[in-house]
């Protein structure tokens, strides 16, 4: 027995209705309370009558009664508003609050299911059942985890806008970049933008050419010599900006080229993002007020430098070709980037036309194609657009993964 199967059963409502303490008196809950995920009781704030008493508090959860006392509870005046103790086995006549033993009160079948989703060595441990949980509670919990991705997000969002002052614009600079690296180099870009701000970007923001020294001289590019014009000229501009700033420059070991497709190098998506901050100045307020993808989108149609239609590195030429954003590039850059912090400030300023509007974006995107959702096809599980994948996505990592079975609806809704 484990004691997150206990709350589970707690929580859902799922022990019988003649519960009774220890002691013989009549138990009936009239709130489970809230769970709390944080150290103290089990559940606050619950509302439960013991024989004709109604009492107000918190509720304790152990396998053993004796955990009590193994925990050290006693001596913790957290604990001293616990108004019932809920047990599998009571082992011990020494607790002074009312107790109650659940031990076969409870179907025992939810729990024979529980631990074969636990030894359970597939991919995930409900693939033969997934498929037939019935369309509204799918959808629905489909919904719930992807708010539930967000809020994630959220926390991220108002911990960089805090250290940033509460400046928005900068806030959504350093999500864009990061999201730039397509993970390979995710901590690199993020690493980039605090060393180079867009507050310092946007003082030579009519200058192309000073925008791309910086970025290029900043994410340590241009320590080697050049024999090309384009580098060696930002080269002389870097060294300058430079002096003026007080900039930093980060080692070349950052930054990853291996079993990334050219249009995928860092340089490409640096050169890119440069564009991006002189084409699209106040990009935040820009994306605040835009009203559908398209408009989002067409924020990313932006055209690099001349130099890199021929390169994808420095001084290495290639085949030309124009290097724009995909539109499979932006939309990530927008899943993970531009709706979290558009929601961010929905919230912080109770604006729900804007949390439903950022939203929407995901519902008009395709569906996003990695090798989750390719297995969750494969179970018959398909998605119809990118909000349902972000929700596959968050799904698999946090609960399949993991094992969290007991909190997905889909182990409550199979039979």
């Amino acid at each position: 027995m484990k004691e997150e199967f206990i709350y589970y059963l707690w929580e859902n409502r799922l022990l019988s209705k003649d519960l009774q303490t220890v002691e013989g008196d009549s138990v009936y809950v009239i709130s489970v309370g809230n769970r709390n995920y944080d150290s103290g009781p089990d559940f606050l704030d619950a509302r439960i009558r013991i024989g004709k008493t109604l009492w107000v508090g918190h509720i304790e959860i152990h396998v053993n009664a004796s955990d009590w006392f193994r925990h050290g509870h006693q001596n913790d005046d957290a604990y001293k508003n616990v108004i019932l103790h809920v047990v599998y086995f009571n082992d011990t006549e020494r607790l002074a609050i009312p107790t109650v033993e659940i031990k076969g009160k409870f179907d025992e079948s939810i729990y024979e299911k529980y631990n074969v989703f636990l030894r359970s060595r597939r991919w995930i441990p409900c693939e033969k059942l997934i498929a037939k949980i019935q369309q509204f509670t799918w959808l629905s919990w489909l919904e719930r985890i992807v708010v539930e991705r967000l809020e994630v997000e959220v926390k991220d969002v108002f911990s960089k806008l805090a250290a940033n002052n509460y400046d928005w614009e900068e806030t959504m600079y350093q999500r864009i970049m990061r999201y730039c690296g397509l993970k390979v180099n995710n901590e690199a870009f993020e690493r980039l933008a605090r060393l180079l701000p867009l507050r310092i970007l946007r003082k030579h923001i009519d200058n192309p050419l000073q925008i791309e020294a910086m970025f290029f001289g900043c994410a340590g590019f241009l320590e080697r010599e050049f024999t090309e014009s384009y580098p060696v000229l930002l080269q002389r501009e870097f060294k300058i900006l430079k002096s003026k700033f007080n900039l930093s420059v980060m080692p070349m070991a950052y930054w990853k080229f291996l079993r990334l497709r050219p249009p995928n190098f860092p340089t490409i998506r640096l050169a890119q993002m440069a564009s991006m901050v002189c084409s699209c100045d106040k990009m935040f307020s820009k994306l605040q007020t835009a009203k559908d993808l398209d408009s989002v989108r067409n924020l990313f149609n932006v055209e690099v430098n001349g130099y890199w239609n021929t390169h994808f590195q420095f001084e290495k030429l290639s085949n030309e070709k124009k290097k724009k954003l995909g539109t499979t590039a932006v939309d990530v850059l927008i899943i993970n980037a531009i709706i979290p912090v558009l929601f961010s400030y929905g919230i912080y300023h109770d604006d729900q036309d804007l949390k439903n509007r950022s939203l929407g974006f995901m519902t008009v995107m395709e569906p996003e194609d990695n090798i989750v959702i390719r297995k969750f096809e494969e179970l018959g599980v398909y998605a119809r657009n990118a909000q349902q994948t972000q929700a596959l996505l968050h799904l698999y990592s946090n609960y399949c993964k993991k094992r969290n079975c007991l909190k997905c609806r889909v182990f409550m809704a199979s039979k």
